[in-house]
């Protein structure tokens, strides 16, 4: 592990992200519209593999090096034009809304300290472990491809899950209905749950070194956040309002977050 240029790299993120907050906080405010946060989330994670892999030129190994510049970006990019195109046009998100009306004084120090640089803290937290990865001397082994292919299977379950309920939307004769087939049979958040797993996948990527067992906290800490704050917890909520009996129904047969077959 090539310690000191290790912490260089973290200092630089760290600065990297709250500027790239900082930017996102004005964009937003002019707008009045704070949801392009999602959008930027995880391009964000995209900019943080890629200044890594050039800060790391000569540190690491190159091919775990270029793995991980390789699946951040495919997670990420992805994962913002799906965002992107979701959201275009639909003005606030719902859950920015609520927070926002929780203000009581100046509003950009509020939306600042609990949006943008809350999340920003968090982003620097998960990406952890890719950032790690850039700086192990250890050959590419067992942990390392057991990792690629844990990324894959989270990938591969957000991006469908993704998809299956994009072209449910679509359709007209699925309005007021509660998406139950392909993997929203197995669990009411194949997305989220693929996104857990990605992140678990990133992480082993790291644990060629025993610095990658201690950023276990990375992908936990994100798993947490998916589980029991910004991601199924705030959904179900908006879904149990709006779904009623039929949400009700869906989620007491249908596992919560790991897939597994519906009762």
């Amino acid at each position: 592990m090539s310690w000191g240029p290790l912490l260089v790299n973290l200092a630089v993120t760290a600065g990297l992200v709250a500027v790239l907050m900082l930017a996102t906080f004005l964009y937003a405010m002019r707008t009045r519209v704070h949801a392009i946060m999602d959008t930027i989330w995880p391009l964000g994670f995209v900019l943080t593999a890629l200044v890594s892999f050039l800060l790391s030129a000569g540190s690491g190994v190159a091919g775990r090096r270029v793995l991980v510049l390789m699946l951040t970006p495919v997670w990420g990019l992805r994962l913002g034009a799906h965002i992107y195109l979701r959201n275009r046009g639909q003005g606030e998100d719902k859950r920015y809304a609520s927070l926002l009306r929780r203000n009581r004084g100046n509003l950009a120090a509020f939306v600042l300290r609990y949006i943008y640089w809350m999340q920003g803290r968090v982003m620097w937290f998960v990406s952890l472990p890719v950032q790690a990865a850039m700086y192990e001397h250890a050959p590419l082994g067992l942990v390392t491809w057991l990792g690629t292919a844990v990324w894959a299977a989270g990938f591969g379950f957000e991006a469908v899950g993704d998809a299956q309920l994009r072209r449910f939307r679509a359709d007209p004769a699925n309005a007021g209905r509660v998406l139950d087939r392909g993997l929203w049979r197995y669990t009411r958040h194949p997305n989220y749950f693929g996104d857990a797993v990605v992140w678990f996948g990133l992480w082993l990527l790291a644990c060629s070194h025993w610095l990658g067992l201690l950023l276990v906290a990375s992908p936990v800490y994100m798993t947490n956040m998916l589980v029991r704050h910004t991601g199924k917890r705030l959904l179900e909520k908006h879904m149990a309002r709006s779904k009623g009996a039929a949400y009700a129904d869906y989620a007491s047969r249908t596992s919560g977050f790991i897939p597994w077959p519906p009762r």
